[in-house]
């Protein structure tokens, strides 16, 4: 294999394993809301955002943690046949099904742009030259006349009224790593089929 592609599975596999071992801590700051959303309904008036806070929490445990987990195996298989098989059948149909998983994920990571946008107020078509000229302007000009660019700022409908950017943000960030992982995966099958163990 190429030492460009060796360098970059070694580099996309170092940053999600931090990434991943980091969010894995998430579930204790998970725990911890909702502990303390139990303790706030017996003892106390009950808080308007544990709810919510709970949720997002775990949408980015899951997501932060997806693709360290492709990475170490333990995504969810159908073993009836794939456990019997190969190492080299197992890399070719891993080979061939990564490029639909690559594609799903690219649609998801246009969705999660586009609603990452709206979140920010912007009701356009073009979510990626939105954040390509709102960084453009964010670096010349600055972080005020940046925020002038944002539009009305997308908020839950509950009574707590979060703002949802910055969970959007997170699915957009974490739906990026797994397109890495992915492509990172296809690399390492690729070896496999030519003989190569990376």
């Amino acid at each position: 294999m190429p030492r460009p592609i060796l360098r970059y599975i070694r580099m996309i596999e170092a940053l999600n394993r931090f990434i991943g071992r980091f969010a894995m801590y998430l579930i204790f700051a998970l725990i911890g809301v909702l502990l303390w959303s139990s303790v706030s309904k017996t003892f106390f008036n009950p808080s308007l955002w544990t709810l919510e806070t709970a949720q997002f929490i775990m949408v980015a445990y899951y997501i932060l943690g997806g693709p360290y987990s492709m990475q170490m195996g333990s995504n969810v298989r159908m073993d009836l046949f794939y456990g019997g098989w190969s190492l080299r059948t197992k890399a070719w149909v891993d080979a061939f099904t990564v490029i639909f998983l690559m594609f799903y994920l690219g649609v998801l990571f246009y969705g999660a742009v586009s609603s990452t946008a709206y979140s920010l107020g912007y009701f356009g078509l073009e979510p990626f030259a939105f954040f390509g000229e709102l960084i453009t302007i964010l670096f010349t000009e600055g972080p005020t006349t940046a925020g002038e660019k944002l539009g009305y700022l997308e908020r839950s409908s509950t009574v707590w009224r979060p703002y949802l950017w910055p969970v959007k943000t997170i699915l957009c960030f974490g739906v990026f790593l797994m397109l890495l992982q992915c492509l990172a995966e296809l690399f390492r099958d690729i070896g496999r089929l030519r003989g190569v163990e990376i």
